[in-house]
C-alpha cells in the first residue's frame, strides 16, 4: 500500500534551503519516493490552515517512508533543512 508524506514547510533562510531542495530528489528516489507536489500553488478552500510551502511525496510503503527519513543521507539534508526552515510532516497511508 502506499505511503505519502505531507510536508508543511515555513522557508526562512532561501539561500541555504536550496541546498536542501538539491539533494533531497535523489534521496527521495533511492528509497522508491517521488514527488506529488512541490511547493505549488496553494489555496485554502475551507478553515484557516494557510501554509506557505507544501510537498506531498509519495513512496511504495510506509517501510520506505521509515526507511528513507531515519537513513543516514536525509539526515544529512534534514540537518541543512533544519538550518533554513522550520516544518511539520506526517506520513499518511495510501489506499
Amino acid at each position: 500500500m502506499p505511503a505519502f508524506v505531507i510536508a508543511d514547510i515555513d522557508v526562512h533562510d532561501l539561500e541555504r534551503y536550496e541546498d536542501y531542495k538539491a539533494g533531497s530528489p535523489a534521496s527521495i528516489a533511492e528509497f522508491g519516493g517521488r514527488f506529488v507536489a512541490r511547493g505549488g500553488a496553494v489555496e485554502a478552500l475551507e478553515g484557516d490552515w494557510e501554509p506557505s510551502r507544501v510537498v506531498i511525496i509519495e513512496f511504495p510503503d510506509a517501510d520506505s517512508v521509515r526507511r528513507w527519513y531515519h537513513s543516514d543521507g536525509y539526515q544529512a539534508l534534514k540537518a541543512i533543512r533544519d538550518e533554513a526552515a522550520s516544518g511539520r510532516f506526517l506520513m499518511v497511508a495510501g489506499l
